[in-house]
């Protein structure tokens, strides 16, 4: 009974896949849906999964909805809204891939993110002074930590719980405490295209 219930509701959500179809960040959106699998070939069962997940979860439809803002979108949000205590800066840049692990009263506010992006409750990603942060590929935030103004976070980064960086931090680094500091640098293996090649 419940199956024919979530069944229902999930069928709620078809005119979503107006905004997913005239999206110019389609390929953002299946990265998104499809963070930590392979995105399949099927446009059924890309448009099946992607009314399961708005229709069970905010989090996404918020981030769905930043990536196809415009004016159908926010009608859409009038019948089907979006989580208000998750935020992201509408002029803020992000890659495909954001995996949102429970990214309740986090806010999003920088000028660029690379992609596959991890993202905890309560992160504060914001301006200071007007200058914003640039955060790169593969980077994790967890709980509550905080990264403001003109700096840079590397590719493959863990920012800790509870974390307050205000300077850049290289690649490959883990970075926690108040201030943030580098206490371990992550040994990332990088294939050539030669081994990847078989």
């Amino acid at each position: 009974m419940m199956r024919i219930f979530y069944l229902i509701h999930q069928l709620l959500f078809l005119p979503h896949m107006l905004l997913y179809i005239s999206s110019k960040n389609k390929n953002l959106i299946r990265e998104d849906l499809y963070c930590k699998d392979v995105i399949p070939n099927s446009s059924f069962k890309v448009a099946f999964d992607l009314t399961r997940r708005l229709s069970q979860s905010k989090y996404f439809r918020t981030l769905f909805y930043f990536r196809t803002a415009g004016l159908f979108s926010n009608i859409l949000r009038v019948f089907y809204p979006r989580d208000n205590r998750f935020t992201i800066d509408m002029h803020t840049k992000i890659d495909g891939g954001v995996i949102l692990a429970h990214p309740y009263s986090s806010i999003i506010n920088a000028k660029q993110i690379g992609k596959n992006l991890y993202i905890n409750q309560l992160v504060t990603v914001g301006e200071k002074e007007g200058d914003k942060p640039t955060i790169g590929d593969n980077v994790k935030l967890y709980t509550n930590c905080t990264i403001i103004g003109d700096i840079t976070i590397g590719d493959n980064c863990i920012i800790g719980a509870g974390a307050v960086v205000t300077k850049s931090i290289p690649k490959n680094s883990v970075a926690v405490g108040n201030p943030a500091k580098v206490i371990k640098t992550i040994e990332v293996v990088e294939r050539s295209q030669e081994n990847e090649v078989q």
